[in-house]
């Protein structure tokens, strides 16, 4: 009965069970169900339907009748008032901005079948209130010059809370805030700005770091941390500024396409963390106005993000390199599944590619698969040319 019970929560208007008679010890237990099923009968709750023949004394199945009456039998709640209990206790005291709204309905429609929210049953609703406290936190951009630590021990009174509340934190943050649309929570909590420690950023041209003057040593590149952006110098106008994902495109790029370091080549570490948002905003503000910039990405949704993400970051114009539609068609493949594409209406010159992407017949292509260039401000590169 507490299998029907379950089953009518879970959204079964009118549940079936049906005995398994195998599973019995003996006998007497057997006996001992029986009566339980005849009695449950007669107050209401359920209804029998025997066999026929020689079965015709054995129960084949049982239909849950009275909804009130089995809660009573069983000594239990309401699946309802346990839901809104728990939605109370993760709620107190918490004013959630109205723009979680949404979150907190679908939370409240799994509870409300015995269903889990995020990992999360209504059993669990103390541990998984840190994880509200710090969306609402992250939402409200409080944590803005916090290191992830930091940030979970002051808004989540644990270190670690953070850590173990990635996956709920992003998914009460999707839709409020761009974060990457396929990253793992730990990614997209990064390029929010909460890490443990920011990646390096690697860079290859002509460049001086304060009173070092690496472009007369001309190494192959160099690191360092994206909050020394600053102390970057440019010894001469570079020909472009080419910003790229893949560490093994941005190692081919500096010695196939570009060994005489006629451009700055950037490598930003995947998805690019605030930290490195913010080191190329620096870049592009040090700057010539002439001096183009460009992005080379897998052709993909989180390539798409990505460009506009750093588009965004440096406040010029960001020009898409070996990112085509074109490209796309001749080498791509179609993806097993689709990922959700940048949202918003602002211009942008990746635009036509996202309009692409969101073709039934779209199909994706890792930058590993083509060839370094040199970027032109003036030539769109295709198949063959």
């Amino acid at each position: 009965m507490s299998d029907l019970l379950d089953r009518y929560e879970g959204g079964t208007d009118s549940p079936i069970a049906y005995p398994d008679y195998d599973g019995f010890a003996d006998v007497a237990q057997m006996d001992k169900f029986v009566r339980d099923l005849r009695d449950a009968e007669e107050r209401g709750v359920i209804r029998i339907a025997r066999g026929r023949g020689l079965k015709s004394e054995q129960i084949k199945h049982v239909r849950l009748e009275n909804v009130p009456l089995i809660y009573e039998l069983l000594g239990r709640k309401p699946i309802g008032e346990l839901m809104e209990a728990a939605a109370g206790r993760l709620l107190e005291g918490l004013d959630l901005p109205a723009e979680f709204d949404a979150s907190l309905e679908a939370l409240r429609s799994a509870w409300s079948r015995g269903r889990e929210w995020q990992g999360f049953s209504l059993a669990d609703s103390d541990r998984l209130r840190p994880a509200f406290v710090m969306a609402k936190a992250i939402f409200q951009r409080r944590h803005v010059g916090l290191d992830y630590r930091t940030f979970s021990r002051r808004f989540a009174g644990d270190s670690k809370a953070l850590e173990r509340l990635e996956g709920p934190v992003v998914r009460l943050l999707s839709g409020l805030v761009e974060v990457p649309p396929a990253a793992r929570p730990r990614d997209a909590l990064r390029t929010l700005g909460l890490e443990k420690f920011a990646p390096p950023m690697l860079l290859s041209g002509r460049l001086d770091f304060d009173v070092a003057e690496l472009s007369a040593a001309a190494p192959t590149y160099f690191g360092i941390t994206p909050g020394e952006a600053t102390r970057l110098r440019f010894p001469e106008r570079p020909e472009y500024v080419l910003t790229i994902e893949n560490f093994a495109s941005f190692s081919r790029h500096i010695v196939e396409a570009d060994p005489q370091r006629a451009g700055v080549t950037i490598y930003v570490g995947g998805y690019p963390s605030l930290a490195t948002q913010e080191a190329l905003k620096t870049v592009a503000a040090a700057m010539p106005a002439d001096v183009p910039f460009f992005h080379w990405s897998d052709i993909d949704p989180d390539g798409t993000w990505i460009f506009r993400t750093i588009e965004n970051s440096i406040v010029r114009d960001l020009k898409p390199h070996l990112m085509s539609a074109d490209l796309a068609d001749s080498l791509g493949k179609l993806p097993t599944d689709r990922t959700r594409l940048p949202s918003g209406a602002m211009p942008s010159a990746i635009s036509d590619l996202v309009t692409y992407l969101r073709r039934d017949d779209a199909k994706w292509l890792e930058q590993e698969e083509l060839d370094p260039k040199l970027p032109s401000a003036n030539a769109l590169w295709r198949p063959g040319i």
